[in-house]
């Protein structure tokens, strides 16, 4: 069975104000005290950021315990320094970014100039394990048109700077201006993939491998492909169905290329057409078909999308959870559509940032 870790990048912001706080520095050093969270949180670009990665784990209950447990901790150290974690994917209020300063970060800032100080985004990364380079290359081929639907159902970000932004994910509005970031073109091959990533370096527009920001890529650090499109989930649970989900579509796709099925060979211009309506709309009207990239309405594409991964997530026992999961956030909402709903109620930003806070810890049931 496939192993699946989850990557989530938060928010620090002031208790009271619900602004951002540059304090990711004082966070990383309290838990450095702690021996159970001694690697567990790493620092991010940004000073109001925190990262922390999960283990691999096979079983999806399990996964989405640890989800629950990493916000728990981070929490509780920021905490201790007077801030709090919000699974927000932009910041409601308006910001000015702290870059992180070492080497790297200087580099980005240098290279990239405004660029880098307006990508205070905070997103969630699915690496699921594969067994080799040429299945891992597979899979990227075939997982390409799904991932606008990850986005739709991961959708955190409406507001940027103080005002609504029209978007259910500008995030990944925000990301794709990153040179290397998005969707790509059908590679067929390891050897056509890391051409591919070396040419890339070697143009000098970005540093190394690791900022080579394809939608799905393979890790360079792990056995894994990384599926980097969703937004933080503002719920835990919403988490662990983006990860079901993830696992699926990898499973799905090995088992179509060992079948001999060829990917669809959807070009990148429309990919990215697909993308933009995802972040556009969510899960509030259409969104276009993986297959035949026209619009339907989002609730029939996000169950096209479980239907297509349904052997897979019959064979790990997750298709029963996955679907009660589905039918509840269509429902309910993204956490786009809980934002807006917290701002039509109180009408402060304020207040949202300080509720979605709430709901990051589970003090408040989605």
């Amino acid at each position: 069975m496939r192993t699946v870790g989850v990557e989530e990048e938060l928010l620090l912001v002031d208790p009271e104000t619900g602004e951002p706080k540059a304090l990711s520095a004082a966070v990383l050093a309290r838990a450095a005290q702690d021996e159970a969270d001694e690697g567990l949180f790493e620092k991010e670009l940004y000073g109001q950021m925190l990262e922390f990665a999960t283990h691999p784990q096979t079983d999806m209950a399990e996964l989405g315990a640890e989800i629950v447990r990493c916000r728990r901790e981070a929490a509780e150290h920021a905490g201790g320094i007077g801030c709090a974690v919000a699974a927000l994917a932009t910041s409601p209020l308006p910001v000015s970014p702290s870059i992180s300063m070492n080497r790297r970060y200087q580099w980005m800032a240098e290279q990239y100039g405004i660029a880098t100080t307006e990508q205070l985004v905070c997103g969630c990364h699915v690496h699921v394990s594969v067994e080799s380079d040429e299945e891992a290359v597979a899979v990227v081929d075939r997982v390409r048109p799904w991932l606008p639907v990850l986005v739709a159902l991961s959708a955190n970000s409406p507001f940027w700077q103080g005002r609504d932004s029209g978007y259910e994910s500008y995030r990944s509005r925000v990301w794709g201006r990153w040179p290397s970031a998005g969707p790509t073109e059908l590679f067929g091959s390891p050897e056509r993939y890391h051409r591919r990533v070396a040419d890339m370096v070697a143009t000098g527009v970005i540093l190394d491998e690791a900022m080579v920001y394809f939608d799905a890529r393979l890790s360079e650090r792990y056995p894994t492909v990384e599926l980097r499109v969703p937004d933080v989930c503002l719920h835990a649970d919403t988490a662990q169905l983006i990860a079901t989900l993830a696992r699926g579509l990898v499973e799905t796709a090995a088992r179509e290329w060992r079948a001999g099925r060829e990917p669809v060979d959807h070009s990148v211009s429309l990919l990215r057409l697909a993308a933009w309506q995802a972040a556009r709309s969510g899960l509030a009207s259409e969104l276009l078909h993986p297959r035949t990239m026209r619009r339907m309405p989002a609730e029939s594409v996000v169950r096209d999308l479980l239907d297509h991964v349904g052997d897979a997530l019959t064979g790990t026992d997750d298709l029963d959870r996955a679907d009660q999961a589905v039918t509840g956030l269509l429902e309910r909402g993204n956490g786009a559509r809980v934002q807006r709903e917290l701002m039509e109620r109180t009408e402060s930003l304020r207040e949202v940032v300080l509720e979605c806070v709430r709901h990051t810890q589970g003090e408040l049931q989605p």
